[in-house]
């Protein structure tokens, strides 16, 4: 009875801190402003099918894909035997499944334990691509500190878990063949799951009951308790993408790579300047609600999109990887442009609970987390967006900060500065009149 309690405290626990921690995650989400991508729900589901649950843009690059969906499996399926966890838990029962379930129940647990396998070998091998091997886009600068530590410590809990689910396998498969298992229909026999009915016997053969039935109780207390700390440091952790990713593909843009947005608001006034038959001398209509800033300078200037793609971010670095303005030498990172924008929607979210909406810590995501440098360096080429496994899109939040430093702080580079000069007073980038263009023709 002391341990269903225990268990039931824990549970109550464990999913309540982490209700609390996507609580406030949604909360700094929704400061973003609203965008509508409730279209095309076949398509989107399709998208999400394909990319979250198929991942199909991994399999670009084999051998990671191949390993990465190893732990992806295992992390999946292994839910159906956490489901089982919590009915022993809760009931003070053992393998309460296994007497209505028979053959399939050693079916799916031998199942279980291969993909475990195969996550354990998997993890092992990304642990050696990010300390030994050092992958260059696994260690480039902005992966220093907390980033790397945080790649890691998510393998090393994947390692004792999968370690946890062993030792309580194994020690019951040799307490189940002596008939002295916590499990139902007790007698000489074998569990029979496909790795630790041998396994067990080799490791814990030799050892006395009241020593397998500690290891097996360590094992299945470990287990739960590595879920819980699993679940709840996600919302701290790059990997919330986990469970992330799935609206993230759903809500996709959709339209053509290359097509940017407009503001609706300068749209009608040029729609209205265009218009032969408008008033000249007519007002300018009014703006309904809140006057909108032109771009973004901080987090809430972005869209919820946006800011969603912040916390969906695997920090895997295939963006900053492919990006020629990174591989030419300049300063912009996508996946720090990521980056940068959960850290300081993070420190937004927090000071606004604790001071109130209308706090301002007198930072700014532009200049205090992303320099002019960076937002300039980029190329607009979508190579970020067409490599990023799901479908995150930096080169939106670069193209609204761009916007703002133009169209609300006249900041523009030099460069940059004669060709649109040019475009307006002579509507093309080169220096010289319209009615010049075709002079080339006549010097041939």
């Amino acid at each position: 009875m002391i341990s269903i309690i225990i268990f039931a405290v824990l549970l109550l626990v464990g999913f309540g801190y982490f209700a609390m921690n996507v609580g406030k995650i949604r909360s700094n989400i929704l400061m973003g402003r609203d965008v509508d991508r409730s279209d095309n729900k076949g398509e989107r589901l399709k998208v999400m099918t394909l990319i979250a649950l198929g991942q199909k843009k991994m399999f670009k690059r084999p051998v990671p894909a191949i390993l990465h969906f190893c732990l992806y499996a295992a992390f999946v399926i292994t839910q159906i035997e956490l489901i089982e966890i919590i009915a022993d838990g809760l009931s003070g029962e053992h393998r309460l499944f296994r007497p209505a379930l028979g053959g399939f129940y050693t079916f799916m647990i031998s199942f279980i334990e291969v993909l475990s396998v195969l996550a354990f070998i998997a993890t092992f091998i990304f642990l050696a691509r990010r300390n030994l091997i050092k992958v260059p886009r696994l260690n480039m600068k902005e992966m220093k500190g907390w980033p790397k530590l945080d790649g890691n410590l998510i393998l090393v809990m994947e390692l004792i878990l999968i370690t946890f689910i062993f030792m309580m396998n194994g020690a019951d498969e040799v307490l189940y063949a002596k008939g002295a298992s916590h499990a139902e229909n007790l007698g000489d026999g074998s569990l029979g799951f496909a790795i630790t009915q041998y396994v067990g016997p080799a490791l814990f053969g030799g050892m006395s009951e009241s020593t397998l039935m500690m290891i097996e109780r360590i094992g299945w207390w470990g287990h739960i308790v590595m879920v819980f700390s699993f679940l709840n440091y996600l919302p701290f952790s790059k990997h919330f993408h986990i469970i992330l990713a799935f609206p993230n593909t759903f809500y996709s843009n959709l339209k053509p790579k290359g097509q940017l947005t407009n503001m609706e608001s300068v749209m009608k006034e040029v729609k209205m300047m265009m218009d032969p038959d408008a008033d000249p001398y007519a007002a300018p209509a009014e703006p309904e609600g809140e006057i909108q800033r032109f771009g973004a300078k901080d987090v809430e200037d972005l869209t919820w999109k946006n800011l969603l793609d912040a916390y969906t971010c695997t920090e895997c670095g295939r963006c900053t990887d492919n990006c020629p303005a990174n591989q030419t030498g300049k300063l912009l990172s996508p996946r720090k442009i990521m980056m940068d924008t959960r850290d300081r929607l993070d420190e937004k979210g927090e000071a606004i609970r604790k001071h109130g909406k209308g706090h301002d810590d007198g930072k700014s995501l532009l200049n205090d987390y992303i320099t002019e440098e960076e937002l300039w360096a980029c190329t607009s080429c979508n190579a970020c967006v067409e490599a990023c496994p799901v479908n995150i899109d930096p080169l939106s939040i670069i193209m609204d900060m761009r916007r703002y430093l133009v169209m609300e702080e006249s900041k523009v580079p030099t460069e940059l500065a004669g060709m649109i000069s040019n475009i307006e007073n002579n509507g093309a980038p080169w220096q010289f009149s319209p009615e010049d263009r075709i002079n080339w023709r006549d010097e041939a």
